[in-house]
């Protein structure tokens, strides 16, 4: 038993799992100035507040690897449908997808436009240059959440190669690694690639070892959301880890999933390709969502070649009756059918529309599906979100449950009832990780402690984040409170915008955000690669 005199919260009589795989324990968990200061029995304690947490699981705040909420927590700060399912941090710029760099010679209007899949409040201004300028404005929108960030590859080579579809110059490669090198020093954790998002899905080999070059020079880690998640997924993560092993690179494979029912039990070949390179030295990891459908943008649809110059030059490309043509016979035998993808937002909502599958549309309208998707995306300027399936339940079961994989939402922090609660996202945004605690761990699933390691210490440590993830004394005070007998997620495909059941508590920072509610407060703190302190006193420090 500890003695403690003063804390300003104190957890009591919890079930702490706390975050490092290790078996759960009845403890207090005692909070001060932000940060856990006893885990432990403890008598003789003054706290200003006590919580009886007698039959609660009490565990670390959950450390969202994967999300793209970079526009949408300047719209809505509160984050409320992140941190109502219990995440404390998220990381921002993955899949390429990013706002920074933008140096005065990029075409912004074309980069806000290949990035759109962002871009969920048309009100939300861009006025910085650089991720330092980005970085304060997001520390000034005083966010609910702890947010890192990594430097997306579409901005990067948009602000040097532009929109064009050939391989970069040995000048405009070294720019964009110098670019890179600023974002990093200005504190992102790493770099993303997105190689189906133009222009980044035009770099070649040379492109990417040089970047992951500068990755390692910076301890950072490069996360990849590979060229083909279907017919092509072994050749896909092969190359990740190529290029991951030429440029020494820690690598992360993002949301590993098997599309296409043709394709269906290849998650073990791509296990088996990351578990061979982590046996030959490459710090490698993979991360996935519990969902067996993903969402992006429907322009991902049209073939690379048809995307060269930006949204502009697709539409304009899109009015041709020859370019339509050669898209309707690219597009037969498309691993994921029609009547699995469901349009999820438009910029104007169509009830008519939105929720509806490609296939429901193309019968409406006796087309194609081919031509629905042209026809969309000429009648909404290209930014149309799509939801598609394909999937299978086995794949997801045996990533789950590989030993190298954390958990990420590959979601947004929304607000239901502010602009970036239009359409049908995708539930993964509202309950990602109640849906991995309910339906995954137990008996045929996940033990608790791994299913939490995967969503906070495990998924700390690929950031290189060592103060954060683990319920421990002094780890900064990202905490959940949650019952494990009723916790569920609410949130599904028909009725995405609803928020989970069963989180109790949620504190970040060492200040309560939920409880059952969301209580307005935005302690969020701003991490960064190293301590800045005119970014934020609450950084990250990253082992050397």
């Amino acid at each position: 038993m500890t003695t403690l005199t003063t804390a300003d919260l104190v957890l009591a009589g919890g079930r702490v799992v706390d975050g490092t795989g290790g078996p759960e324990r009845v403890a207090d968990v005692a909070v001060a100035d932000g940060r856990i200061v006893a885990v432990d029995a403890l008598a003789d304690v003054s706290a200003a507040r006590v919580v009886d947490a007698a039959g609660l699981v009490v565990c670390p705040g959950f450390v969202d690897v994967h999300t793209h909420s970079d526009l949408t927590l300047l719209s809505s700060p509160a984050a409320h449908s992140a941190v109502r399912q219990g995440v404390t941090t998220q990381v921002i710029g993955n899949c390429g997808l990013g706002t920074v760099p933008v140096p005065p010679d990029t075409d912004a209007a074309a980069l806000r436009a290949a990035v759109g899949f962002l871009d969920r409040d048309p009100a939300v201004e861009w006025r910085w240059r650089s991720l330092l300028e980005y970085l304060e404005t997001l520390r000034a929108a005083q966010p609910a959440v702890n947010v890192m960030t990594l430097v997306g590859h579409v901005p990067l080579r948009a602000a040097t190669v532009g929109f064009a579809r050939r391989a970069a110059t040995a000048a405009e490669r070294d720019r964009m690694c110098g670019l890179l090198a600023d974002g990093l020093a200005a504190g992102a954790a790493g770099l993303s690639t997105g190689m189906v998002y133009p222009p980044a899905s035009y770099a070649d080999e040379a492109e990417l070892v040089a970047l992951g070059r500068v990755v390692a020079e910076h301890d950072g880690v490069f996360a990849w959301h590979v060229r083909d998640y279907a017919d092509g997924l072994l050749d896909s993560v092969a190359q990740a880890l190529r290029v991951g092993e030429q440029a020494g690179c820690r690598t992360q494979i993002s949301h590993l999933v098997v599309v296409g029912r043709r394709n269906w039990g290849a998650a073990r070949a791509a296990l088996d390709l990351v578990g061979a390179a982590c046996e030959r030295g490459l710090d490698v990891g993979v991360d996935v969502y519990p969902y067996l459908a993903g969402s992006t943008s429907l322009f991902q649809l049209m073939p690379g070649w048809a995307q060269e110059g930006g949204a502009g030059a697709l539409l304009r490309r899109l009015g041709d009756p020859a370019v339509r043509e050669r898209i309707r016979d690219e597009l037969v035998g498309h691993p994921v059918g029609w009547d699995e993808i469901r349009v999820s937002r438009l910029p104007a909502d169509d009830p008519q529309v939105v929720g509806a599958t490609v296939a429901d549309l193309a019968a409406a309208r006796g087309q194609s599906g081919a031509d629905v998707v042209m026809d969309l995306l000429l009648a909404y300027d290209a930014a149309v979100d799509m939801v598609a399936g394909g999937r299978c339940e086995d794949d997801l079961r045996e990533v789950l449950a590989h030993p190298l994989t954390v958990v990420g939402s590959d979601g947004f922090a929304l607000d239901p009832h502010g602009p970036t609660g239009s359409g049908m996202p995708h539930p993964r945004s509202y309950g990602t990780f109640p849906r991995l605690l309910a339906d995954y761990t137990g008996e045929g699933g996940l033990p608790l402690p791994a299913a939490v390691a995967k969503c906070t210490g495990q998924a700390a440590r690929r950031l290189g984040l060592t103060e954060r993830g683990v319920v421990a004394p002094g780890y900064a005070a990202d905490l959940v409170v949650f019952d494990p007998a009723v916790l569920r997620d609410r949130a599904t495909f028909d009725a995405p915008q609803n928020y989970p059941d069963g989180v109790r508590l949620v504190v970040v920072n060492g200040e309560v955000v939920v409880e059952d509610d969301h209580t307005g407060a935005r302690p969020g703190a701003v991490l960064i690669h190293r301590d800045r302190q005119e970014i934020g006193e609450q950084g990250c420090r990253v082992p050397r």
